[in-house]
């Protein structure tokens, strides 16, 4: 195989490192909790570096175009055509996982205006210039990422709230349905009590007026003994 110096080569190389890179985090995300931020960041960079790998994936295919007549064997040639095909697949295989499942058909996934314009953004530029590239479309993803994370403390900001408002108004029933209790509880003992004076008012009138008969049969005596 030609030397680590050559521009493919080493191009190839770095991808090689990304690809196994990627394996790991994937492995790792495993050992990391189902739901949240933590594995929602972890997914996020797993992908995006699966997206900057299929940039890289083009850009060796590019490259291998560009290799002058000659300047490779055949076999040679070949080769790193395998070589490059064996990283696609793998690249597939970890893309697809993440249902990102068009990942080998750059045309369905980006559009093919996209994919003419990575190539445009590619073409003319060495090693150096790809990485700064790659590293450009990093820090473009990372922006994107945080705004991400912005909204999604804000919603969860507002759902607290919400949560929060729910709670207050929740008591405030539950200390109006205590005061009802209580207030039931006075009107019923009102009731009994207002029943037992009645009562008693009756049983008063009927001595007072067995009383006074009494007293008007005692008069009504003494007035026909004495006259």
């Amino acid at each position: 195989m030609a030397s680590s110096s050559d521009p493919w080569v080493k191009e190839y190389n770095e991808a090689s490192r990304l690809a196994d890179d990627i394996s790991s985090m994937i492995a790792d995300r495993g050992s990391l909790p189902q739901s949240g931020p933590e594995i929602m960041r972890h997914t996020s960079a797993i992908r995006r570096k699966i997206t900057i790998l299929g940039t890289r994936l083009d850009s060796l295919e590019s490259l291998l175009t560009r290799i002058p007549p000659k300047s490779i064997t055949d076999k040679e040639m070949h080769k790193r055509q395998d070589m490059l095909s064996n990283l696609k697949s793998k690249a597939k295989q970890m893309a697809t996982s993440f249902n990102m499942s068009n990942f080998a058909n750059r045309e369905d996934l980006l559009g093919q205006s996209k994919k003419a314009d990575d190539m445009n953004r590619v073409a003319g530029l060495d090693n150096q210039g790809i990485v700064g590239l790659q590293r450009q479309i990093m820090k473009e993803q990372d922006e994107g990422l945080e705004k991400l994370e912005e909204t999604v403390l804000s919603t969860k900001h507002i759902a607290l709230a919400v949560n929060e408002e729910l709670t207050l108004h929740t008591r405030l029933i539950d200390d109006l349905e205590d005061h009802v209790d209580v207030t039931n509880s006075r009107l019923q003992r009102l009731a009994i009590l207002n029943k037992r004076t009645k009562g008693g008012c009756s049983c008063m009138c009927l001595l007072l007026s067995v009383v006074a008969i009494v007293i008007l049969a005692v008069i009504v005596w003494l007035l026909v003994k004495y006259l």
